[in-house]
């Protein structure tokens, strides 16, 4: 029996303990880089290449809860139906010169119990993250008041009560994490996000985490967070949207307009400079979607993003909503003067040697600034 696939989980800071912005932290071979309190700019361009900001508005974000994929239903779909179209069609044009009939009625047989199997793997698959989606709890960040709740779930008279904490958002701290990992088929290397805060009465250390595929998505991600925080990040077409497949109006999920715009954007790159490398990448997208279903996982997509949105928002808790409501202009919260300072030092510092690291810039920038660890 095949043995699953284990990995050792990502280290993590020690709350409690005072970290900035720069500092480094080696546990055994794995290197944490704190990226705040005080969250300084990366200049790494901000990307949700992850897809778990759910929500953005002038006023909050929800981070941790992204929203279905239509490559996901893709994925569930055309695999199956790929195995049983290789094994109907591609297999007997192979093998033609030694198939007989007989033989084909079991490779008959063989791809319609595969192809159903892979089906029903692929739909335990979709309940499971389904389920995920409903269970978690997103952390709500809100740049008019420049804070963070974070919804705590405890156990009470054997009752579980969800409770809002508030943090201030100069305060949370977050890391970015490479290091190793091991599974029994060796050791593999490992980047997670970090975004955390111990509570300063209770001292309850209230985390999340995730993992990435580089170092420089996990910085991407975070960039994302501080961008939209500090007023520079408007709309999640900036950092979800890359090829440019929504298009004005259009909902800010994935669904049966993702597939028609990208249609139109293949007919577009036809049109505009037509090659044969483009008509053999047109053809294989249409193959492609034909093996999918066309628009079918996009409405999937659509429709399990609405089942989610109802669901939640009947578990929101008042008072996060009463706080999470727009405040007037003159009403915002500003950054503090010693975050000014330091951000506008990083970005002279980064135009002056752009190919320093992060660390050193950071640590750099303190330095000018005459600010203590």
């Amino acid at each position: 029996m095949a043995k699953k696939t284990q990995t050792e989980p990502l280290p993590e800071p020690t709350p409690g303990q005072p970290h900035r912005a720069g500092d480094i932290e080696r546990i055994g071979t794995s290197k944490i880089t704190y990226l705040a309190p005080l969250p300084l700019p990366t200049d790494l361009s901000p990307v949700d290449f992850s897809r778990v900001v759910g929500e953005m508005n002038d006023a909050w974000l929800d981070y941790g809860v992204g929203s279905p994929n239509v490559f996901g239903y893709q994925f569930a779909i055309g695999v199956p139906l790929f195995f049983i179209f290789f094994s109907l069609v591609m297999v007997p044009l192979l093998l033609i010169s030694i198939m007989d009939w007989q033989g084909y009625q079991i490779l008959l047989g063989v791809a319609v119990m595969g192809g159903g199997a892979g089906f029903l793997m692929s739909w335990f698959s979709i309940r499971r993250t389904h389920r995920n989606y409903l269970k978690a709890v997103p952390i709500r960040f809100h740049r008019q008041r420049r804070e963070v709740c974070f919804i705590v779930k405890e156990q009470r008279l054997g009752h579980e009560v969800e409770e809002p904490v508030i943090v201030p958002w100069e305060s949370l701290m977050a890391w970015a994490v490479e290091g190793y990992g091991a599974t029994q088929y060796g050791t593999t290397q490992q980047y997670g996000l970090g975004i955390g805060y111990a509570h300063p009465e209770t001292g309850k250390w209230l985390k999340t985490e995730g993992r990435m595929a580089g170092m420089a998505l996990s910085l991407g991600e975070w960039e994302v967070l501080r961008a939209y925080m500090e007023h520079e990040l408007h709309s999640l077409d900036e950092v979800q949207d890359p090829l440019g497949l929504r298009e004005p109006g259009d909902p800010p999920y994935l669904g049966v307009h993702t597939i028609r715009n990208a249609q139109r954007k293949l007919h577009e790159s036809l049109r505009e400079s037509p090659s044969l490398w483009r008509y053999f990448y047109a053809a294989g997208w249409y193959f492609y979607h034909a093996l999918t279903l066309w628009t079918l996982p996009g409405y999937l997509a659509e429709r399990e993003h609405k089942a989610i949105q109802r669901q939640q928002s009947q578990q929101r808790l008042p008072e996060v909503e009463e706080w999470s409501k727009p405040l007037p202009k003159e009403q915002w919260a500003k950054p503090s003067e010693e975050l000014v300072r330091l951000s506008a030092e990083v970005r002279r510092l980064r135009e002056e040697t752009p190919h320093r690291s992060i660390e050193e810039i950071f640590a750099e920038a303190y330095r000018r600034q005459g600010v203590e660890a």
